[in-house]
């Protein structure tokens, strides 16, 4: 298979290896959810397309609404280290939601319109 989006798969394996890392090394569950948004990203990098970007989106931004949530419960326990922000749930939680609204936005874009018209062809 051929990568369409080398932009999100390279994301998606960064992602991957900091949500194994946060697994294995720190045995911090919430590394479950940058584990599903990495393989969700390289899923989408084979697939070009509207609905694929938009659909992701979406779960983005509700998996987004999960952390942030979890997170702000979690805050009075967390410590003055940066190892704390980026293992926590309220930051890959506003990543999340952040990133979800990009994708949204990016699947109503000219250049997608375009793409997925040429595609149809």
């Amino acid at each position: 298979m051929k990568i369409k989006q080398p932009i999100s798969f390279a994301i998606g394996i960064l992602l991957l290896l900091m949500a194994l890392y946060m697994l294995i090394f720190l045995g911090n569950w919430a590394g479950l959810f940058p584990l599903f948004i990495s393989l969700s990203l390289i899923f989408a990098s084979f697939y070009q397309g509207r609905k694929v970007t938009v659909i992701l989106g979406h779960m983005f931004v509700v998996v987004g609404c999960v952390l942030v949530t979890w997170g702000v419960y979690l805050l009075p326990y967390t410590g003055a280290s940066i190892l704390y922000v980026f293992v926590r749930p309220l930051f890959w939680g506003l990543i999340s939601i952040f990133g979800g609204i990009c994708m949204i936005y990016h699947g109503f874009c000219a250049c997608m319109k375009r793409k997925s018209e040429k595609s149809s062809e």
